[in-house]
């Protein structure tokens, strides 16, 4: 952390994982080219938090835990509709591990989501049922850190549902669009074009203050 850092400003890295990036079982086109973007810009922050999927084997957002169903392929769960993935992230693997490449130094915290093996998780801040924390807000509020900043895997899965939970909350919301890489072009589209009219700003990184 720089000694200069605004203490009120946390940056968010979501999912920058192995299997999310080349090479993974559900890897984003061009999730490797981000990492350099995130080990330049993590010391400007006062608090850098990462996230991980950490799900259990069988979870139930993978297609393999559903007789005849395939990946991708949408799936009603308890009045939910669940988008059914190949098998990710799983507990204690190396494709759950962060990138390689990512510097540990400047992360303070490193956020497990998705851990029910009933229950799936995109947000940052909430399981997929809305209602169960992930402990991060408590987190953040209790180092009076209100600025956050978004960066990571996916930017039109995983980010957007962050971004719209903390913006929800109540948390000044920016997202580095040059440190994240989406799923689907159209998708990422639709997912940036939504944040920044519910409220985010949206940066490049070089526009950082120092």
């Amino acid at each position: 952390m720089s000694e200069t850092a605004n203490h009120e400003r946390a940056l968010i890295i979501v999912d920058l994982q192995k299997d999310f990036c080349r090479g993974g079982s559900l890897a984003v086109n061009g999730g490797d080219e981000i990492v350099p973007i995130v080990n330049g810009i993590a010391e400007r922050f006062f608090k850098v938090i990462a996230t991980r999927d950490w799900h259990p084997k069988g979870h139930v957002s993978f297609a393999s835990a559903h007789r005849g169903k395939s990946p991708f392929e949408l799936l009603e769960l308890e009045g939910e509709v669940q988008t059914l993935w190949p098998d990710h992230c799983v507990q204690a693997t190396q494709g759950a591990e962060l990138h390689d490449e990512l510097r540990l130094a400047p992360i303070d915290l490193i956020l497990h989501k998705g851990t029910c093996l009933a229950l799936d998780s995109y947000s940052a801040f909430f399981e997929n049922d809305h209602r169960t924390s992930t402990g991060l807000e408590f987190y953040l509020r209790g180092l009076s850190c209100n600025e956050l900043y978004f960066c990571g895997l996916a930017s039109d899965v995983c980010v957007y549902y962050s971004v719209l939970d903390s913006l929800r909350l109540g948390f000044k919301c920016t997202v580095i669009s040059d440190a994240m890489r989406g799923v689907d072009p159209a998708g990422t589209k639709r997912a940036l074009e939504d944040m920044a009219a519910r409220g985010a700003a949206h940066i490049d990184s070089s526009e950082l203050d120092q």
